[in-house]
């Protein structure tokens, strides 16, 4: 894969979910459910309001990889069933000399959360990763957040000495 040819997210389907490709459209789906003040927190931001997730939204998706030296890959999780959205899942592209690697991101938002729909939904968005070629992971875990930790180890990822900015780097072994 050459740097600047990324690939275009497509539909992943899981046995309870389905994630689609993040578009701005879905910024007026998304600001009010991500609304969550323990959510933020949690990504070391203050509240938000709905409409300046809304925005946040917009920017994100209207400026992917402009420059074509970072692919940000964003689906936005639903429940097969239901077709409600519950959460993100995903990852930034970035070059280590030739080599491509994913860093991985999810949330699941309450009242969904304690179901394993992040693991589920972050392993379609990893195997969706290998078929394209990315195979090299990391994600960033809160140390006192054990669900993002089983997350990540259910990615076969595990956790390193490494913090960055107050998270536990987790890396394939």
């Amino acid at each position: 894969m050459e740097k600047r040819d990324w690939p275009v997210a497509e539909v992943i389907g899981t046995e309870r979910l389905v994630l689609e490709p993040l578009r701005v459209d879905h910024a007026e789906e998304l600001a009010p459910l991500l609304d969550d003040e323990a959510l933020h927190e949690y990504i070391g931001g203050s509240p938000a309001t709905p409409n300046e997730l809304r925005e946040r939204y917009r920017r994100q998706t209207a400026g992917r990889s402009p420059d074509g030296r970072e692919g940000w890959l964003n689906w936005v999780v639903r429940h097969r069933d239901t077709g409600d959205a519950i959460g993100t899942v995903q990852a930034t592209v970035r070059f280590d000399g030739d080599r491509p690697v994913a860093e991985l991101a999810w949330v699941v938002v309450a009242p969904h959360q304690g179901r394993g729909y992040a693991g589920e939904a972050a392993a379609g968005m990893v195997g969706w990763l290998a078929e394209q070629g990315i195979g090299a992971l990391v994600a960033h875990v809160h140390p006192d957040h054990r669900a993002s930790a089983r997350v990540a180890e259910r990615l076969g990822l595990r956790a390193t000495d490494d913090m960055v900015d107050g998270e536990v780097r987790w890396a394939a072994p």
